[in-house]
């Protein structure tokens, strides 16, 4: 699909090059070791894999001259009325739109305004993970590092030429009580959590301040009856996420967005039967992965789940 929008070449420029892994004890000495062209490249490490900020910019560069653009805006109402849904904004702001696509993630406001409260649809699936960057200070080359200790798994990713790393932290737990916008609080969960882990935990707890891209939540799916209301519909992981255990939220969200392209432009103007094919034709596939997800599946029967969609020619 993304050959089809014309930007393979530029995923796979921006993609991170990661030889392999080592798992390593509380020194750093190596326990076992996996190359990423091992099991035919379909081990831990994908064939390609990108920074969710680099993806977001490759398809923003690409379409910004055809799109409009409002950062740091978000949905707080939406009232339908005829064709048109009357759009409020937490500026103040109101528009009128044809229709409206919740692609806003995991905590979707634009959910919570059809569906209601979030906890009604979120399947937590007992794990939360952090990823923040940090100065690349063992000098790794194209070589990632992850160590287990005190409950947690640590681990150091080279990115951007080994030029930076990528620092991630998972432990298991029930669910917890925070804010999801309060980051002060949520790096206050994972120093307390991480406190005796050991081996490059101290350095890298300490260099999570500076992280300009800071993220924490749970890994939880969402479930839902139907995905759209009306001329309202959601998309990615607003409307089914697997959660990041299954590895299959960005193709999820990509192959969403191509279906459901396709099917609006086969609707013509019956916009509500466009997101409701969308929804027919995706469901059966979604549901098969977060089923994977919840089952903890292998790399076998991922593979099985994502080859049994096939990917349908709009000619658009």
């Amino acid at each position: 699909m993304a050959a089809r929008m014309g930007l393979d070449q530029q995923i796979r420029d921006a993609a991170i090059h990661t030889a392999g892994f080592s798992t390593v004890d509380a020194a750093g000495a190596p326990l076992s070791s996996q190359r990423a062209d091992e099991h035919g490249g379909d081990g831990q490490i994908a064939e390609i894999e990108i920074l969710r900020g680099d993806l977001a910019d490759v398809l923003i560069s690409a379409t910004r001259g055809t799109t409009e653009y409002v950062f740091g805006e978000s949905v707080t109402e939406l009232t339908e009325r005829g064709n048109v849904i009357d759009v409020g904004f937490a500026s103040g702001a109101r528009r009128e739109f044809d229709l409206v696509i919740g692609a806003d993630g995991l905590h979707s406001a634009v959910r919570a305004l059809l569906f209601g409260e979030e906890t009604q649809h979120l399947l937590h699936l007992g794990t939360y993970i952090a990823f923040w960057s940090a100065p690349n200070h063992l000098g790794l080359e194209d070589w990632a590092l992850d160590h287990t200790g005190d409950g947690c798994s640590t681990g150091i990713r080279p990115v951007h030429g080994n030029s930076e790393t990528i620092v991630y932290i998972g432990f298991q737990s029930d669910r917890l009580t925070y804010d999801h916008r309060d980051v002060v609080q949520q790096k206050a969960i994972i120093r307390d959590r991480a406190a005796g882990v050991g081996w490059e935990a101290p350095r890298l707890l300490a260099e999570m301040d500076d992280a300009p891209d800071f993220y924490f939540d749970s890994c939880s799916q969402v479930l839902l009856d139907t995905w759209s209301r009306g001329r309202t519909g959601l998309l990615g992981d607003a409307a089914y996420s697997p959660s990041p255990l299954t590895g299959q939220g960005t193709s999820l969200a990509l192959v969403g967005a191509y279906v459901l392209a396709g099917e609006l432009a086969a609707a013509g103007p019956d916009l509500p039967g466009g997101l409701a094919a969308y929804e027919q034709r995706l469901r059966e596939w979604v549901l098969a992965t977060q089923r994977m997800g919840r089952e903890g599946a292998d790399n076998d029967t991922l593979i099985k789940v994502a080859n049994g969609f096939q990917l349908p020619d709009y000619g658009i």
